[in-house]
């Protein structure tokens, strides 16, 4: 009998579904849907616009009562990311910042990205001419040689919400 109390189930790691395509992912790569496999994917399935640090997954976990190494956190992120689970991106302090792919076009859809909050919103509507400057990126480097293997397009800059903040002097003051 266990003498812990019972967390809700929202708050489980053991209640993470994992989705059908992302378990495909998985199997495809040989990744073991493991405990912290499945709450690494919980955290990022409820957060899905958030650009999260390995230190910030590590925190969340921890608050979930999900105790993951932060050395297997690391491979466990990386791996993900290699799948194509997870995007991993660059801040402007060269910080990498995980969120959770979107599928295999999703090269083509470029994303803002604030630089305050670091929640990322994709700009679908810019897909078409999107994908048309890729093809052209990937056209010239082929014809240079050189053999591109992903192409991430970012706009940065202040959310609106992050902008309308109290305190916050926004964009526009210097």
């Amino acid at each position: 009998m266990s003498r812990t109390a019972p967390r809700a189930p929202s708050d489980s790691p053991e209640a993470t579904t994992v989705p059908p395509e992302i378990q495909a992912r998985l199997a495809q790569a040989g990744l073991r849907r493991t405990l912290a496999t499945r709450a690494v994917i919980g955290l990022f399935l409820a957060r899905p616009a958030q650009g999260l640090t390995h230190a910030q997954v590590l925190a969340a976990l921890a608050s979930r009562g999900a105790a993951v190494n932060r050395v297997t956190l690391y491979r466990l992120l990386d791996r993900l990311a290699a799948i194509g689970v997870l995007e991993r991106h660059t801040d402007d302090d060269r910080t990498w910042r995980f969120t959770l792919a979107e599928g295999p076009d999703a090269d083509a859809v470029p994303r803002f990205e604030c630089d305050a909050c670091h929640q990322q919103f994709r700009l679908p509507d810019a897909a078409g001419p999107t994908r048309a400057v890729v093809e052209q990126l990937q056209h010239t480097l082929a014809m240079l040689g050189h053999q591109g293997g992903r192409i991430d397009l970012a706009v940065h800059g202040t959310c609106a919400a992050c902008s309308t903040c109290p305190g916050d002097p926004g964009p526009d003051s210097g």
